[in-house]
């Protein structure tokens, strides 16, 4: 695979500065980071949620765990954590658990944690698990500057 074709058409129509890096395949954000040799606070994850609206996707680092009474205090008692199936049907073009943080092209919300706004730049999956993208703060920030930011991760 590569970057996902849905994403790469995002990217490009918002004429972002960016930069796709292969790596050799992991199964999990910590494994890209330390395989890649990035500061695991730099790579951003992307966790699916559900509440009775529809979904979102909650992003923060690779090096943090999502604090789920957290996200239910500050956006609503309804939240859960989506199921592998959800994300697989809203992120076709995409491999399992590999879901870019840029969910805004898939028609989904995004709730940033406050922990990824403070990194010099950020990485993230490509829609596969051998694919990085790579940009600028000032790039993220523009790609998120319309999604709700909070704290609600800790670092593990």
């Amino acid at each position: 695979m590569a970057i996902a074709l849905t994403l790469e058409r995002y990217l490009d129509s918002k004429h972002v500065k960016y930069e796709v890096i292969a790596h050799e395949p992991t199964s999990t954000s910590m494994q890209t980071a330390e395989t890649c040799r990035i500061p695991g606070d730099r790579l951003a994850k992307a966790v699916l949620l559900r509440d009775d609206v529809g979904y979102a996707v909650a992003v923060l680092p690779a090096s943090h765990h999502i604090r789920l009474s957290e996200l239910k205090r500050q956006f609503g008692s309804d939240v859960e954590l989506a199921t592998e199936r959800e994300a697989e049907e809203l992120f076709e073009d995409c491999a399992r658990g590999a879901i870019p943080v840029v969910s805004e092209c898939y028609g989904l919300d995004m709730l940033v944690d406050d922990s990824i706004d403070e990194q010099p730049d950020v990485y993230f999956e490509g829609g596969d698990h051998e694919t990085l993208i790579h940009m600028s703060h000032r790039e993220f920030a523009g790609l998120t500057a319309t999604a709700r930011h909070a704290s609600f991760s800790a670092r593990h």
